[in-house]
């Protein structure tokens, strides 16, 4: 294994459990884009999930007394029938497609909480909008391990504090990635390689997530979502500068 793969593995784990440490969700938005530089979409795909796992089991004992089971459950249900569209549609992802996506995702919410002050908050639950997003979640999580984007993005519009909001995130985010890993697991796809890859990331991964965990509790809610603006909107500026790059001069 060269260098310059140990070095896109580790920082690409590092900025997924520091952001996941942080907002409950990233993971993949955050480390996708490093790892696919180095590895296969699938082997990418498959570590995203593996460190999403490890990072959320850590962040849901911080939310684990705001835990309710029927604010997440409209979400899981739904998301179900997501994964299995996900999966079916998995193997005939264009990868540089996925990047653009992956880029497109993170600007968009970096554009979205840069103006999410000014958007009206919900003060009821729109039932359609929590199965719709869930089914989301769960195909883009089965695709690219992505399940907490837009879910995130939904529970963000309604006024909720931020650790209610993580509390239906993180175990949405988390049971999603159990699932998608046991079927992976059944597949073939979790090789001794993703494996050696996994332990690989943990170490920066176990780093990212406990400091991304001590800002959480000690950001106040203006200044969690300040902080997290610009880790958005960098590393989706990055990604796209990356993917245009590598289009005009290979092809």
């Amino acid at each position: 294994m060269s260098l310059s793969v140990v070095m896109m593995v580790s920082i690409g784990a590092f900025a997924g459990g520091l952001v996941n440490g942080l907002a409950g969700f990233g993971t993949g938005l955050f480390a996708l884009g490093w790892w696919l530089a180095v590895m296969p979409m699938n082997d990418a795909v498959s570590l995203v999930v593996i460190m999403s796992i490890f990072s959320g089991v850590q962040g849901l004992f911080i939310v684990r007394l705001s835990l309710n089971a029927a604010d997440f459950g409209r979400f899981l249900v739904p998301a179900l029938l997501g994964i299995g569209v996900g999966f079916a549609l998995l193997d005939g992802v264009n990868v540089s497609l996925v990047k653009i996506i992956v880029a497109g995702l993170l600007v968009l919410f970096g554009l979205y909480f840069t103006i999410w002050r000014h958007i009206p908050k919900f003060r009821q639950r729109y039932f359609l909008g929590d199965i719709s997003t869930g089914f989301a979640g769960g195909a883009l999580g089965a695709i690219a391990g992505l399940s907490g984007a837009l879910p995130t993005m939904w529970c963000a519009l309604h006024d909720w504090p931020k650790t209610r909001q993580r509390a239906i995130i993180q175990p949405f985010n988390l049971l999603i990635q159990i699932i998608v890993a046991t079927v992976m697991i059944w597949q073939g796809r979790m090789t001794a390689d993703i494996i050696w890859l996994a332990l690989l990331a943990i170490p920066t991964s176990l780093i990212g997530t406990q400091v991304g965990l001590l800002t959480f509790r000690k950001l106040p809610e203006s200044m969690f979502h300040r902080t997290l603006i610009w880790l958005i909107l960098l590393s989706g500026t990055a990604l796209v500068l990356r993917e245009i790059t590598a289009i005009i001069f290979w092809g």
